[in-house]
């Protein structure tokens, strides 16, 4: 029996653009379907760019939906190239009516900005596993890595592909459920960033406005250590934003992490707890980094404690290796301990935060 045209049509609703998360169908990416009397099917598909770093998956989708189709007797995919007037159309019709320059982000989209007040206190490995554990509960993620001359989130995550850009407006690379946006993804190799205070509110304006960020639940935005020009161009452009403030159990951190947390709420952020990392050494129990950096911090500046993750090697291993730690080690008690806090964020969503505090 002949397949019937338009089920193919139907079943081609099913197949996601990995990075725009919607149907080919409604994107206006499907050119052509062509049902040969043998049973054989051939579909096109019009990318946005022609060396699309993600063909296999349309290929995958395309075999599994079309090919269980009544009388499929073999499927084929071609690929084609949008033209620029189609690209203006799509660009058009993900922005739904919102003006260039405009904010991208969904007002029911929580942004939280990964803070602290030095480096090297693990935050952005915080950010990208904090992130994994969100989109593995359910959430719809976006992660900005606006830690501009520190970016790190790309390696943590193992995603180097360039973002395409349609008609002036960027697709993030996506990892699987995740999308990310960074500086480090136009660079090339690990070249250095020189900018000034305005050069970098300009970056971080364009990738909140020009970026296609979708329908995310939580936007996760890992900021540069310090008070600096970013911490304060965030607290313009995102006034709703809100502040988890990283420390580990030194003094030292403790006392520069009042700063930007301070910082934070002069800029009409509010803050939404604290995070001590590396309180103590898997295995040993030994604190080697001190104790009660992130109690006292909680109490200086009025936020809750909301968790306290140990040094565990599997989160540094993970991140040098570029995938979450809860992909490479589910077990291991930093991940359970990260895992905590993600339970407690979507808590706080709720407005019933509770501290996810995990003890020897």
């Amino acid at each position: 029996m002949r397949p019937d045209r338009d089920a193919v049509l139907k079943s081609l609703e099913q197949v996601i653009d990995p990075e725009l998360k919607r149907p080919v169908t409604e994107l206006d990416m499907v050119r052509d379907v062509l049902v040969e009397d043998d049973g054989r099917v051939v579909v096109t598909i019009a990318l946005t760019v022609a060396g699309c770093p993600l063909r296999q998956s349309f290929q995958d989708q395309v075999a599994q939906h079309v090919g269980a189709i009544e009388g499929v007797r073999g499927v084929e995919l071609r690929f084609d190239v949008m033209s620029p007037e189609e690209k203006t159309a799509l660009s058009a019709r993900l922005r739904g009516g919102r003006a260039e320059r405009e904010i991208s982000l969904s007002p029911t989209t929580r942004v939280v900005a990964i803070a602290s007040g030095k480096g090297g206190v693990g935050k952005s490995t915080l950010t990208a596993n904090l992130a994994a554990a969100l989109a593995a509960r359910g959430e719809g993620v976006g992660v900005l890595d606006a830690d501009v001359y520190g970016h790190s989130i790309p390696h943590m995550l193992g995603v180097h592909q360039r973002p395409v850009v349609v008609d002036r407006m960027i697709v993030p690379p996506v990892r699987g459920d995740l999308k990310l946006m960074s500086i480090g993804f136009f660079l090339d190799d690990n070249s250095p960033v020189m900018w000034r205070g305005p050069m970098l509110h300009k970056a971080l304006e364009q990738f909140l406005s020009d970026v296609h960020w979708g329908e995310l639940d939580t936007l996760l935005v890992d900021m540069p250590p310090g008070t600096g020009d970013v911490a304060i161009s965030l607290g313009q452009l995102l006034p709703r934003a809100e502040v988890l403030v990283v420390t580990t159990p030194q003094p030292a951190a403790q006392q520069v992490a009042v700063r930007a947390a301070q910082m934070a709420q002069k800029v009409g952020m509010r803050l939404l707890g604290v995070v001590e990392n590396m309180s103590w050494l898997v295995g040993s129990g030994q604190e080697l980094f001190g104790a009660g950096g992130g109690e006292r911090l909680a109490d200086e500046i009025g936020a809750p404690l909301l968790a306290r993750i140990p040094l565990d090697p599997v989160l540094r291993e993970a991140a040098d290796a570029g995938e979450p730690a809860r992909e490479a080690a589910p077990e291991a008690d930093g991940v359970a301990a990260i895992e905590a806090l993600a339970e407690s964020l979507q808590a706080s969503r709720r407005g019933t935060i509770r501290k996810a505090l995990t003890v020897l």
